[in-house]
């Protein structure tokens, strides 16, 4: 095939070569430019779009490695053999050289091509009703916008194309990095834009795992909200417009208070396909060998049954003992959020949030859960955290008091006569702060609302003044304010390391 969609710097080693090998044909393999013909056809690729999202190494549910474990909720404690890379993620110690980093950007790369190459040849195809085709690149620039804004928040500045570069000149006028200005604002185009479609505003109006307005809504409001602590401009408009897009998405649910739906029915196999806080959500296929989850099984810890019917032979999803002593007493989500393993190997807490031990999932723990991307009370808390930097703080303690009551907490004016947590969340931040903690606990959005609310060097503050007794064998004194984003991928850099220039401390 032709390569009409190429990673902006992958390819950049064949800058020395002659440019006919960019197209060369493979006899056996469809070309890009004969693909899109029907309706069909976009749909197809469309699939791929949120196929491209089940990766591991993108946004499914095996990629806390690039979130989750970065954070003080989880990681590995295992630094020998080939965990030592992974380590390096929640040790601080990450290295330019780590090849799941560079996993990790060339298929976020790969799926921002996808989208690029649908959105170069849509206009090609002849649509039975626009509104069809108009859904379809809704869709599209949803998913690269999402995947942006996981790069932006890691890497800071990066290359950013929306069209297929198909030769060597086109990619090397696209590899470099751009300020998160721009990103962002590519990021807020494709978002708006893609709200001007007839998408429905919930994904029970069209079809489980898809996109819904309601998700866009809820992502641009978020956007908005780390716009305004990432760019040292506009910050009360970029408050202002989360508030309208958050609040947007959050009077799209289809039920009243969040006490109405139990919190073990949002992770509940069974419940996936009519659990009405679920906004986004990446599908898997339960008993399914190629398709399904394994996200049960992978955090089960030896001699434990809770999570799966696989039986395992490791640690499991470690919890760190900083994240569980970070629950309230009574607290509903922790008994199941976390269990204490007692086998001598690894007498530890593991995770327990994600199971699935029915039959069809079976003894080799081919499960059915689905990644959840967003949900109704991640907008309620993301609202709370605007409302308060916005000074309405009856507001937000209102959506928090929310969250609280499904857990069976009590009011945060409540809580708040209680001198220990009084001492531990003295502020309203640090009391929503705690509440994303517990309420979205692996589900990777700890690294994020930390360095949404942090400084580099205030984040600095916050992880050495923790307990290493209770973080595990990663060592906290290696943190330092370079750790705020991850180091450019080696290969990419030494490429171009004018354009492509390292961040500090790497």
């Amino acid at each position: 095939m032709k390569w009409k969609y190429i990673l902006p710097l992958a390819i950049m080693t064949l800058g020395s070569c002659s440019k006919d090998f960019l197209d060369q044909t493979d006899p056996n393999a469809t070309q890009i430019d004969d693909y899109f013909k029907t309706e069909n056809d976009v749909l197809l690729a469309v699939n791929g779009l949120y196929q491209a999202l089940r990766n591991g190494n993108t946004l499914g549910e095996t990629s806390s490695l690039y979130s989750e474990q970065r954070s003080d909720n989880t990681g590995t404690n295992d630094n020998q053999s080939n965990s030592g890379e992974p380590f390096q993620f929640n040790d601080f110690s990450l290295l330019p050289s780590n090849s799941y980093l560079k996993t990790h950007w060339v298929n976020m790369y790969d799926g921002i091509a996808r989208c690029n190459t649908l959105l170069a040849h849509v206009d090609e195809v002849a649509f039975s009703n626009e509104d069809t085709k108009k859904r379809y690149m809704a869709e599209t620039k949803f998913i690269r916008a999402l995947l942006y804004f996981h790069m932006v928040r890691k890497w800071g500045a990066i290359p950013l194309t929306t069209v297929p570069p198909t030769t060597t000149d086109e990619i090397s006028a696209i590899a470099y990095r751009q300020d998160e200005p721009v990103v962002y604002a590519q990021i807020v185009k494709d978002l708006t834009e893609a709200l001007d479609s007839n998408l429905p505003n919930e994904q029970w109006d069209y079809a489980v795992g898809r996109v819904s307005k309601a998700a866009i809504n809820a992502l641009l409001g978020q956007v908005y909200l780390t716009m305004s602590s990432t760019l040292s401009e506009d910050t009360q408009t970029n408050l202002q417009q989360a508030e309208t897009y958050l609040s947007a998405a959050y009077d799209m649910r289809s039920f009243g208070e969040l006490k109405e739906i139990p919190y073990t029915d949002v992770f509940d196999v069974n419940k996936k396909n009519t659990c009405k806080e679920l906004v986004f959500q990446i599908q898997y296929l339960q008993g399914d060998q190629n398709y399904s989850s394994a996200i049960a099984r992978n955090n089960q810890a030896k001699g434990e049954t809770i999570n799966s019917l696989k039986p395992s032979t490791g640690s499991g999803g470690m919890a760190k003992r900083d994240l569980v002593n970070d629950y309230e007493q009574g607290d509903l989500r922790k008994d199941f959020s976390v269990k204490f393993a007692a086998d001598p190997q690894v007498s530890d807490w593991f995770i327990t949030k994600f199971r699935d031990t029915s039959p069809a999932a079976g003894e080799q723990g081919w499960g059915g859960n689905d990644w959840i991307v967003i949900r109704y009370a991640d907008i309620m808390l993301l609202l709370a955290e605007t409302k308060m930097k916005l000074g309405k703080d009856n507001e937000a303690i209102a959506l928090l008091n929310q969250v609280r009551a499904r857990a069976g907490m009590p009011a945060y004016q409540e809580t708040m006569q209680n001198a220990t947590y009084a001492t531990k969340y003295p502020t309203l931040k640090e009391a929503i702060l705690h509440e994303r903690r517990v309420e979205l606990a692996f589900e990777n959005h700890r690294w994020f609302d930390l360095v949404r609310n942090y400084t580099a060097a205030e984040l600095v503050a916050y992880f050495k003044a923790k307990s290493q007794s209770n973080y595990g064998l990663a060592n906290l004194n290696n943190i330092s304010t370079k750790d705020r984003y991850f180091p450019i991928p080696y290969d990419e850099y030494q490429l171009d390391p004018e354009k492509m220039y390292q961040n500090p401390g790497y």
